[in-house]
């Protein structure tokens, strides 16, 4: 029986780079984009790649999404949790209204429903590996007008992922966050993960941070 793996989140290098090491393992693995974060639509998709749709930041979309990967791989042994929100560097009178309210939906609210789902399918099966990704690298320059959203989007995920584990540490399965901030460092940051998350439960319940600085300072 071959592992399923979930990987679902903002498209990106780091979604992409997890995902090749997803296809090193398995014969096909779920993907599922956060629709308005996606890389462009003339990139081709990886041949073992089965792309789910996660259409809305709703309860309903999250228990769809992991029911269509269930279906697909058979079960979910694994998910990956990819955030890397786009960046919004813009003054707050700049903002409109429907952009606040959909980047809040869609890089806040969509990852606590389907946070839950994975977490009861887990309990339910009494096993499974949750992994919280976050990436990021940090406000940028003086000369750059500030990332207004992205910045308190991975905040508020990293604050989720550090409740998950400290709230699941009699879990009967693994929850795991990791973090990095260097640029560039995708593929071995990507493998990193992978390579924790086999070495089983001794790295559950921890926040591991990948590379020389930390996304928060």
């Amino acid at each position: 029986m071959t592992r399923g793996i979930l990987i679902a989140g903002n498209g990106s290098p780091l979604f992409y780079a997890l995902g090749a090491e997803a296809a090193r393992r398995v014969s096909g693995y779920a993907a599922a984009f956060i629709p308005q974060s996606r890389d462009a639509p003339l990139r081709s998709e990886p041949a073992r790649q089965i792309t789910l749709e996660w259409n809305s930041p709703s309860p309903i979309s999250a228990r769809t999404l992991v029911l269509s990967a269930v279906n697909r791989l058979e079960h979910i042994d694994e998910a990956i949790l990819v955030c890397v929100p786009p960046v919004c560097r813009k003054r707050a009178e700049d903002l409109a209204l429907p952009e606040i309210d959909t980047y809040a939906d869609d890089q806040i609210k969509r990852w606590i429903f389907l946070v839950r789902e994975l977490a009861l399918i887990f309990r339910a099966r009494e096993s499974g590996t949750l992994a919280l990704v976050l990436s990021g690298t940090g406000a940028g320059t003086r000369d750059e007008t500030a990332d207004l959203l992205g910045l308190p989007a991975a905040a508020a995920f990293r604050a989720l992922a550090q409740g998950v584990l400290a709230s699941s540490q009699n879990a009967p399965y693994n929850v795991m966050g990791f973090s990095c901030s260097d640029p560039g460092e995708e593929n071995p940051f990507a493998a990193h993960i992978f390579k924790t998350m086999e070495e089983g439960r001794r790295n559950s319940g921890k926040w591991h941070k990948y590379g020389k600085f930390s996304l928060f300072r």
